[in-house]
């Protein structure tokens, strides 16, 4: 017989350290505001119809602009963007525009804000919100996608940035 034990918060996190992601930054605009966030929790869903999901922290009451504007971009990263991360993750304090200020930044279908040279945009309009314990999850149905050049992805391994 299999006992269950209760696996401790800072525990869990130690062992995702381990989990090297790609860095993204998602973003979004609209009646509620504009917002960017830093993540790598993030994946395909489906090709047909192209579908992604995003989760974001709840506790973070600046995501719920997200969900209020029904859209979101996800912006792939290339090892040139590190401070852009940085920036978008909070760490290093800069304001909403001082983040945006970093880069270049467009838009494409749902009017979500695209950067220009990120390694790929996938523009998403929401089609289903999902709030599961300390976070939300985005499923995005794919309105336009951007193809960036092959420049070295920008990857988070053991709480650090590295380039593949």
């Amino acid at each position: 017989m299999l006992k269950k034990s209760q696996i401790e918060p800072g525990h869990y996190r130690d062992a995702m350290a381990n989990f090297a992601g790609a860095v993204h930054i998602v973003t979004t605009d609209g009646a509620a505001g504009r917002r960017g966030a830093t993540v790598i929790a993030t994946c395909s869903v489906s090709d047909n119809p192209p579908t992604i999901l995003v989760c974001l922290n709840r506790e973070n009451e600046e995501n719920d602009r997200f969900r209020d504007n029904g859209v979101f971009a996800l912006n792939t990263l290339a090892a040139k963007h590190e401070p852009l991360a940085s920036d978008f993750s909070g760490l290093t304090g800069k304001s909403r525009d001082e983040r945006f200020a970093g880069g270049r930044w467009e838009t494409l279908a749902t009017g979500a804000p695209t950067l220009s040279d990120a390694l790929a945009v996938f523009d998403c309009e929401i089609v289903e919100a999902k709030d599961f314990a300390t976070h939300r999850v985005l499923f995005g149905r794919v309105a336009a996608v951007h193809v960036g050049d092959d420049s070295r992805p920008l990857l988070y391994h053991r709480r650090s940035y590295h380039v593949l």
